[in-house]
């Protein structure tokens, strides 16, 4: 089966203060580019640079400086571009904390913490228009490789957290609504293999790569109706 392994960006300052980012077009900061030095070095460790068939990446300068950082000694260093593999967009609360957020859009914010699979915010997009688009994206890779890659290769698809959690809600069978339940670190490794039908889940959320670097920021939704 052809392995597809999905990778969240390294950190932003966003990340750092917790701000909704979406369609945000916002760079890596230095912890960043130092996770994605460390992915390089992963995937040297784990042979992975020697079966890597194809890599793509979401067009947000964060997913494709991780994917140009960590594939710089490789035949793969210009990833191929896609924007379906952009984040979920959140409209209006883009660039906002979310304390900022709910003092500013207090009913949207109601609303969007009921995590429905089709409330969409104000410009932006439900999470089963982004599901559509993500898994879309994803089974086109996977069919486009999956008869020509050579035997024991992969592809490397680099995104966003809310891309890994579609993937990860796909692959176990949850629902739609609801908040987030996987741990989705910056530059982990998701192991997806692809059967010419569809995708089983192999490994997820390997970090033991940046395990020593600082703490990175958590976003737990399920903590958020608390605050």
């Amino acid at each position: 089966m052809l392995e597809v392994i999905l990778i969240r960006h390294g950190e932003t300052d966003a990340n750092r203060s917790l701000r909704f980012q979406g369609h945000a077009d916002i760079p890596l900061n230095a912890t960043g580019l130092l996770q994605s030095g460390r992915l390089a070095q992963a995937f040297r460790n784990n042979g992975i640079l020697h079966r890597v068939a194809a890599s793509y990446s979401s067009d947000l300068q964060r997913a494709v400086q991780t994917a140009q950082t960590s594939l710089q000694q490789t035949p793969h260093a210009a990833p191929m571009l896609q924007p379906a593999l952009r984040e979920q967009s959140f409209g209006v609360l883009e660039g906002l904390t979310f304390e900022e957020a709910r003092a500013a859009y207090p009913d949207d914010v109601e609303s969007w913490m009921q995590f429905s699979a089709d409330y969409a915010l104000p410009s932006g997009e439900s999470t089963r228009q982004f599901h559509e688009r993500v898994m879309g994206a994803l089974n086109d890779i996977a069919l486009a490789h999956h008869q020509k890659a050579p035997e024991n290769s992969c592809v490397l698809v680099f995104s966003h957290g809310g891309v890994v959690d579609m993937a990860w809600r796909h692959l176990t069978g949850q629902t739609l609504s609801g908040p987030r339940t996987c741990e989705i670190p910056n530059v982990g490794l998701n192991h997806m293999r692809w059967d010419g039908r569809r995708f089983h889940l192999h490994d997820w959320a390997d970090a033991r790569h940046v395990a020593d670097l600082p703490e990175q920021p958590r976003y737990d939704q399920r903590k958020l109706r608390g605050r």
